[in-house]
């Protein structure tokens, strides 16, 4: 039986944490971030995590996390 594919854009956009939620990094920090508020700037620094029905499509498209 040969091994499952990971998905190739899933595993650079997601990491998983020791007990299995998936963590991601925010949007809407990449650039023109002079006119976005500072409230939104420092809440999309953090990473989070997806919720429990987003996280079991992401546990099928990495198989291996």
């Amino acid at each position: 039986m040969p091994k499952m594919k990971s998905h190739s854009g899933a595993k650079k956009r997601f990491r998983f944490t020791g007990t299995g939620k998936v963590r991601f990094k925010r949007a809407h920090m990449r650039h023109l971030l002079e006119h976005k508020s500072k409230t939104m700037k420092r809440k999309a620094k953090k990473t989070s995590t997806l919720s429990d029905a987003d996280a079991r499509t992401i546990h099928k498209l990495l198989p291996y996390g």
